[in-house]
């Protein structure tokens, strides 16, 4: 039951109640008024001589006595139902502070609710702000990374070679036959290389500034945390050892920096996974064990023949890969692709002839 209806039901128990107490107080009255005409009549009685007088107020005084007792009587129910009333009362009294208490809560269990539900509809208001925003960040940044892609320009490919005294390299040979197989490519007139064959470090900066190379290929000694530039003096030595970190800030200096970075050399994976993780490039390839001079000539000369032929990274890296295994060599599976979580290889093509026109 509501506390609106417990409400009326005590209002009515009330008012039943304040009608009762005033209805046994007249009755009271009536009682107190015959009583006092019962003793009047008594006393005149005794106060008369004449024996027929006394006997009448005597009768008068009975009759006085019996209204008396009528009205008390009366008077006792009427006040037993008030105390009934009272208690009655008492209990809807109870009642509606219990019914009022589960409505306040249950008020309070819907205001909640309504609070949860508004929460909730900000909460996915809000995601989907957020997703909204996500996609246009995404968007702009795959619009700032097709900038970046050549198109109306040759892909320019800076070529670093660098060998030893006491551990020499087939460099030279290297570079030969990476020119000669991207030479004999599709796309051939599409492709630029700056070739520095001994490359120090200068010649890294100088290359990446000037030439503004969308791939650096570096050729020699590496390890997961150093790669060997060689030293810019015309006697022999065992080159120049240049930490991880200082090459992968040498690519990022620069306004634009490279899309692709193949360290060519041994144990050089880690390197190029940290290049794609610390987002210097998009796109890298390194070693993930000691190779072979030949393996890696192979994979090299391949991987550019495919890329001038038009074929996304993943593709130029997976034939590259293959050609090292038809040779006969065993180092086919040490060359490993890392990419940016929203760079896909499988759909970089570096190398796109422009558009036919049509023929007027």
């Amino acid at each position: 039951m509501s506390s609106s209806q417990y409400r009326s039901q005590l209002e009515r128990k009330q008012r039943q109640q304040a009608d009762a107490v005033a209805k046994a107080a007249d009755l009271r009255k009536k009682e107190a008024g015959h009583r006092a005409d019962a003793a009047k009549e008594r006393q005149a009685a005794s106060r008369t001589s004449s024996p027929g007088t006394s006997k009448t107020k005597l009768n008068q005084a009975t009759r006085s006595e019996e209204k008396a007792n009528v009205a008390g009587k009366s008077a006792a129910e009427v006040e037993k139902k008030a105390a009934g009333f009272a208690k009655e009362a008492a209990g809807l009294l109870v009642k509606l502070a219990k019914a009022e208490a589960g409505e306040r809560a249950a008020a309070d269990r819907r205001r909640a609710q309504v609070e949860r539900v508004a929460q909730q509809a900000t909460v996915v208001r809000q995601a989907r702000v957020d997703a909204r925003l996500d996609a246009a960040e995404a968007q702009v940044e795959e619009i700032a990374r097709e900038f970046r892609v050549p198109k109306a320009e040759p892909l320019r490919i800076l070529m670093l070679g660098a060998s030893s005294e006491s551990d020499p390299l087939r460099v030279g040979r290297e570079q030969s036959r990476i020119r000669n197989a991207v030479r004999s490519s599709l796309h051939r007139d599409l492709v630029e290389f700056d070739v520095r064959g001994s490359a120090t470090t200068a010649d890294l900066l100088d290359g990446l500034t000037g030439f503004r190379p969308h791939v650096v290929h570096f050729t020699g000694h590496s390890a997961e945390h150093l790669l060997v530039f060689e030293q810019d003096v015309d006697a022999p030595n065992d080159g120049l050892v240049v930490s991880a970190g200082a090459f992968g800030r040498a690519l990022a200096a620069t306004d634009n920096p490279p899309l692709l970075v193949v360290l060519n050399s041994c144990s050089s994976a880690p390197q190029a996974q940290r290049l794609v993780d610390q987002e210097v490039v998009p796109f890298a390839i390194g070693m993930s064990d000691t190779i072979g001079d030949l393996d890696a000539i192979s994979y090299a000369a391949q991987l550019y023949a495919a890329i001038a032929n038009g074929q996304s990274i993943t593709s130029a890296s997976a034939s590259g890969q293959v050609a090292v295994e038809m040779a006969g060599l065993d180092d086919h599976d040490l060359p490993t692709l890392f990419h940016a979580p929203d760079a896909d290889p499988r759909a970089a093509v570096l190398v796109k002839p422009p558009a036919a026109q049509p023929v007027q």
